[in-house]
């Protein structure tokens, strides 16, 4: 059984063979557009589960059409859908969708409820974001920093604001990519240092520095996410905003990366908040093929689990 649960749980070769499948396809994308004709269509006859517990935007519309794209039919199933964990266990449930579905990608809250899901479907199991990880997303940003700037192996990424589950997935790439990684922002959001001590026993380069413009100085990428979620109440929202004011990204501190460093922003972002608008839709910024390349990365995994 292939999952793809974590990026530090797929091997590096897997990675690099994942990001190849992604550009490639990429390129099919695009010359059929052209009017080329468009023959693969790997997923003929599967079908695609797609669990959503945290509503989506990015996730869910890249799934559907990247399993459209390749042939294959989507079901898309919300929590309120199906009750997840609450009138069935999650066990019950991974047995019984694996009698009707050939792959299930789930965004969840609880990382236990992946786990589970995986542990007990006889399909394979795709993580679409929980509270601690956010795998897919960071497979889409090494694809597209390499598509502008060549292989990140060796790279300075820095991460301002919160240590939040896309961050963790930026560490564990870290470890199987070869970058070094920064992270800035106030004490109180830091990363767990059980994460880093784990990082750095595995020889990860990982920083951890208050001034963003020291953190940011020789940066090859600068990334960072938003500072709320939709789920926080107003005080929590007040709360981050003082607390994360002073990591903004904006042309200054760009100024303070290499002139060449790229700008990412996972979306959706809160403009002039966390990033400027300057910066946002400024000659550094790679927000929207960001965004697009989701759509390839996701599709590039998807066949890596089911093997075609």
């Amino acid at each position: 059984m292939t999952h793809f649960l974590d990026i530090d749980k797929t091997n590096p070769v897997q990675l690099r063979s994942i990001i190849d499948t992604a550009r490639r396809m990429k390129d099919a994308r695009a010359n059929y557009a052209k009017g080329a004709l468009d023959s693969e269509q790997p997923l003929a006859g599967h079908m695609v589960a797609l669990i959503f517990e945290k509503p989506s935007t990015r996730t869910r519309v890249s799934f559907d059409v990247g399993t459209r794209q390749m042939g294959g039919q989507t079901m898309v199933l919300s929590g309120a859908d199906m009750q997840l964990g609450h009138g069935e266990t999650i066990a019950d449930t991974a047995r019984v969708m694996s009698q009707y579905v050939d792959l299930i990608m789930i965004r969840t809250f609880e990382e236990a409820t992946l786990l589970e899901m995986a542990e007990y479907a006889s399909v394979p199991v795709i993580n679409g974001l929980t509270n601690r990880t956010h795998p897919c997303q960071i497979m889409a940003d090494i694809m597209t920093f390499e598509e502008h700037r060549g292989p990140i192996k060796g790279k300075k990424v820095v991460w301002l604001g919160d240590g939040n589950n896309t961050f963790t997935s930026f560490v564990h790439a870290a470890g199987q990519f070869g970058f070094d990684l920064t992270f800035t922002g106030p004490e109180v959001l830091e990363p767990a240092q059980s994460l880093l001590d784990e990082a750095r026993s595995k020889g990860v380069n990982i920083e951890v520095r208050r001034d963003p413009h020291t953190a940011v100085k020789d940066a090859d990428l600068v990334v960072t996410d938003t500072w709320v979620s939709m789920h926080d109440p107003q005080s929590a929202r007040e709360r981050r905003h003082n607390q994360l004011r002073g990591y903004q990204v904006n042309e200054d501190l760009m100024s303070q990366a290499k002139p060449e460093a790229l700008f990412m922003h996972c979306l959706p972002a809160h403009r002039d908040d966390e990033a400027t608008s300057q910066v946002m839709d400024g000659p550094q910024s790679v927000i929207f093929d960001e965004a697009e390349n989701r759509l390839h990365a996701q599709k590039a995994i998807m066949r890596h689990c089911l093997g075609v």
